[in-house]
């Protein structure tokens, strides 16, 4: 296996300093719905409550950034230190869908109570007994985390469709929300791994026009799917996390103990 280098000192820096309780990682288009003809332009974007800052396009940053439809898939190019991340052509009227993974951070942990306040805001409470069951330090361990972000972004008039595009943790849109029925919410699957995830908690970030921000938590039923309750106008980033113990290789050569895996959606409903 080989192990990516983690990403720059400036990155780390503002994500170890954020609230265990939450350092969302999102892509966010400037126009949700563009023309035809139009660029997609979107940031990608770090912080809490679906507000952050935008990061630039840093390609030892991330180990994929792609815009897909349906079947066809190709690599978002950018020249380094541009800001919005991503600008690119769409791939035809209809749903495009931006992907992006990001390599492997660490997070140092300076105390157990860090640690304690993040895994049980992320349900993850069974963490907590493996921690001491190993032998782990109370201070001074080692975390790391990576990003695994899609948006839907709706070009002109077409339909399309949301799919599972390899990541290793994803959510799966299984409704258009820019040209389907969205009065009974967004349906949408987790997944780790291509399996879904059932009995998972969700966290949503309702953003409205006046883009003041709410959140509230769901969980998946026994096919790993839920149901996102939406409003016209609004913007939304659902996010799903994977609590895991890295494998052997990769906890040696990056001396840490947890590893935890961040899925994220975004789109927005029309109205």
């Amino acid at each position: 296996m080989r192990i990516l280098p983690v990403v720059t000192a400036a990155i780390l820096s503002v994500l170890s300093t954020v609230s265990a309780q939450g350092h969302e990682f999102w892509i966010d288009p400037v126009d949700y719905q563009p023309a035809p003809g139009d660029r997609i332009v979107a940031n990608v974007r770090v912080g809490q409550d679906f507000k952050g800052s935008a990061y630039s396009y840093l390609p030892r940053s991330f180990t994929r950034l792609d815009i897909a439809q349906g079947n066809r898939l190709r690599r978002v190019e950018g020249r380094p230190g541009d800001i919005p991340a991503i600008d690119t052509a769409s791939l035809g009227e209809g749903l495009n869908v931006l992907i992006e993974s990001t390599n492997d951070t660490k997070l140092r942990y300076k105390d157990l109570e860090t640690f304690t306040s993040f895994v049980t805001h992320k349900d993850f409470a069974w963490a907590l007994e493996r921690h001491a069951e190993r032998g782990l330090p109370d201070a001074g361990f080692v975390e790391l985390y990576s990003r695994h972000a899609k948006s839907l972004v709706q070009v002109g008039q077409g339909g399309g469709a949301d799919q599972h595009y390899g990541l290793v943790t994803e959510i799966v849109a299984r409704a258009n929300p820019y040209v389907d029925d969205m009065s009974g919410g967004l349906p949408v699957t987790v997944y780790y791994k291509r399996d879904p995830r059932a009995d998972t908690q969700v966290e949503v970030f309702e953003k409205a026009p006046d883009d003041s921000v709410t959140s509230f938590m769901l969980r998946t039923d026994a096919a790993g799917e839920v149901t996102v309750p939406v409003k016209p106008g609004h913007r939304y980033l659902v996010d799903a996390v994977v609590m895991r113990e890295p494998d052997p290789i990769k906890a040696k050569a990056l001396e840490a103990v947890w590893e935890s895996l961040w899925a994220s959606l975004t789109f927005r409903v029309p109205g």
